[in-house]
């Protein structure tokens, strides 16, 4: 980070230099070498300062050449090494003004050059450092040994040593080394140190335990299905280590300034020093050209946006969200409109039958029973709400095909069978019931026998308790809110008016989500949350796509810019909120740096400021653009609320003929 402009060496998290190995193990201020060399040099400089005040001279000066010495040695040898890679940066820059400071009898200058230059280089690391060690504290989380049953005796074991299959015994207060899914037990599980929820969940026989899931209750055995190495726990750690060194639109901006404005410096210096020729006082010129040098130097630019990306980003993830780079922080910062899905994101995304109406002649048992015997070998959510409705085990029918659109058709001893959406199949004497138990917010199919109506089921997946109050958080942001689902109009319609989301289009198959997104940004920039499967399309297409729950889910991760690894929606709006402030931030720092070099320049060219006060100014200007950076590690409260007001009902928008569209998500043929 900031290799070319800024510092002497590269530190990202993957390729620290032996120089800074210190630092990025230093737990304490004291312990970051650069910092080490400036206080050393300041001591030296000040020891100078005073033995001159006796009049010792030839004394005081080697104090302060020792000084100007060891404050070049934290940027002059990877200044060397970048200048044999034929790299030139600050450092360069930096360099060069000490030398000829030096050489001008201005040792006290060089001096203080270096104090200054290594406190705000050791600020910088430190900084990136700590912001860096909070993000790889989640693997502390993980525990140093495990419990494992091997041939039927416990023993333990380190988490590197466990193998899948393995099976873990989990005792109450203990954490899950690994994932896996539990064998035997119930228990609840704290997950809050992931994904940033505070309620435990209930956890029984083949529910899934994430890696570092506090056991709260009885002891559980968990059959361990992937290595602590590739725990979701370690994935979430190296997915936001690699996001950190992603560019962002405003970072390029400070690249795109800083690359071409290191050669310009030297050579508007070597231009400087060239007058000197011709005005007759070389000596003055070539002093105000290595003044210039050091005004112009950009490293508060070069550090101002990825010093802001590494801390904002490393805070969302200790709060249960997964920003991947400062491409996608900038961007979810400038959110004006949020389109959701409904189902699994607005939504519980856990149905129940809620109502069946029987026609005349025939009995709710037998609504249910010819249902479920075509929805048995279905996994969908919808089908799995029939089928625990109904009492009995269902018998398959024969022959169920899937008719796109529409629903399912199979043969029950003989006869033909047809489970549907209103509109394929007709309500005939049910059309009211149809209609009320639609406009409650249900999902309605129809069941039919050898083209006789038997009857209605009502499904309805309720809103997440926290929607309202997520909803009426994003409008105290100013952020504009729609629904986009595939469900039908009546229900869509009547969730949205719970939710507080006033504009609604339905009946809607993945890739009309995708199409419908330009024309609900207006002009601003959009972000699409859902659940980073069925709306990939969608999230693909957005400006930011937000994936919901996405908990140890490799396609959601990988699919969107920003993932939710929680259930509680409300964390939608602190990560918009959190991006908001991020950004920020980094216009504060790209407008800082920018007015100082600006002023400085000018300042320095026409002798107004010499080097000392210019080193001063520029390294203070950085030290507060440092300080500023790691203020977007914070995170803020959220704006008041802003309820919908009673008299906005929300705007159903019909995307086509019910006739030909899926359910919401397109992915359950019979609603």
């Amino acid at each position: 980070m900031g290799a070319e402009c800024c510092g002497p060496q590269e530190t990202t998290s993957s390729n620290v230099p032996d120089g800074h190995a210190a630092e990025q193990g230093a737990e304490r201020l004291w312990q970051v070498r650069e910092l080490q060399l400036a206080a050393a040099a300041a001591v030296l400089l000040a020891a100078g300062w005073v033995v001159g005040r006796f009049g010792a001279e030839s004394v005081s000066l080697g104090f302060e050449l020792a000084s100007a010495v060891v404050g070049a040695a934290s940027f002059v040898p990877g200044t060397l090494r970048n200048l044999l890679r034929r790299r030139i940066g600050v450092g360069t820059l930096m360099t060069i003004a000490a030398i000829g400071a030096v050489a001008l009898g201005q040792i006290e200058e060089a001096a203080m050059l270096g104090v200054l230059f290594s406190i705000a280089e050791g600020l910088e690391h430190y900084a990136i450092v700590r912001t860096r060690r909070g993000l790889r504290a989640l693997l502390g989380l993980v525990p140093p040994t495990a419990s494992v049953l091997r041939g039927g005796v416990e023993e333990q074991v380190a988490p590197d040593d466990l193998v899948i299959d393995d099976r873990m015994v989990l005792r109450p207060g203990e954490r899950a080394a690994t994932d896996g899914v539990i064998r035997s037990g119930r228990t609840s599980l704290d997950l809050s140190a992931i994904t940033g929820e505070s309620v435990p969940i209930e956890a029984g026989p083949g529910d899934t335990v994430f890696a570092g899931a506090i056991n709260g209750g009885g002891a559980i055995e968990v059959d361990v299905t992937a290595p602590a190495s590739d725990s979701s726990l370690a994935r979430i750690v190296h997915i936001v280590e690699e996001a950190q060194e992603r560019k962002g639109q405003g970072q390029r901006l400070a690249d795109r300034i800083a690359r071409p404005l290191v050669p310009g410096i030297m050579i508007l210096a070597v231009v400087i020093a060239g007058l000197g020729l011709v005005l007759g006082d070389p000596l003055l010129w070539v002093e105000r050209a290595l003044v210039v040098l050091v005004a112009a130097s950009p490293c508060a630019l070069a550090i101002s946006v990825p010093l802001t990306v590494v801390a904002a980003v490393g805070a969302a993830s200790r709060t249960g969200a997964l920003v991947k780079g400062g491409a996608a922080l900038e961007e979810l910062g400038r959110i004006g409109t949020v389109a959701l899905d409904k189902t699994g994101t607005l939504t519980r995304n856990a149905p129940r039958v809620v109502d069946i109406v029987a026609v005349d002649g025939t009995t709710r048992d037998e609504v249910l029973a010819a249902a479920a015997a075509l929805e048995v070998r279905s996994e969908h959510p919808l089908a799995q709400a029939i089928l625990t409705a109904s009492s009995d085990a269902p018998v398959a029918a024969d022959d169920v095909t899937a008719v796109p659109g529409h629903g399912l058709r199979g043969r029950r001893d003989g006869a033909a069978l047809r489970l549907g959406k209103p509109g394929w199949i007709t309500a005939g004497p049910l059309a009211s019931e149809v209609e009320r138990l639609q406009d409650n917010g249900a999902t309605v199919v129809l069941i039919e026998e050898d083209e006789k109506l038997l009857g209605a089921i009502a499904v309805r997946d309720d809103l997440r308790d926290e929607a309202v109050e997520t909803i009426q958080q994003l409008r105290g942001l100013n952020i504009d809110t729609a629904m986009l689902t595939g469900d039908n109009t009546r229900t869509a319609t009547a969730l949205a008016a719970q939710a507080g989301v006033t504009t609604v289009h339905a009946e809607l198959l993945p890739e009309d989500k995708a199409r419908l997104l330009s024309s609900l940004s207006n002009g601003g920039k959009i972000a699409m949350v859902g659940d980073g499967v069925n709306d990939a399309p969608a999230l693909a297409t957005a400006d930011v796509g937000i994936a919901m729950g996405a908990m140890g889910t490799d396609v959601a991760i990988e699919t969107a810019d920003v993932a939710l690894m929680g259930e509680d929606l409300r964390h939608l709006p602190q990560v918009m909120s959190h991006a908001r402030h991020a950004r920020s931030v980094m216009l504060q720092n790209v407008g800082l740096s920018l007015l100082i070099v600006t002023v400085l320049i000018p300042l320095a060219a026409f002798g107004v400021m010499g080097l000392a006060s210019v080193v001063f100014v520029h390294e203070l200007a950085e030290v507060l653009v440092i300080g500023n950076a790691i203020r977007a590690a914070r995170t803020r409260p959220l704006p008041a609320a802003t309820p919908v007001p009673a008299t906005t009902a929300a705007q159903p928008v019909i995307a086509g003929k019910p006739s030909s569209r899926a359910n919401d998500d397109g992915c359950c043929d019979a609603c």
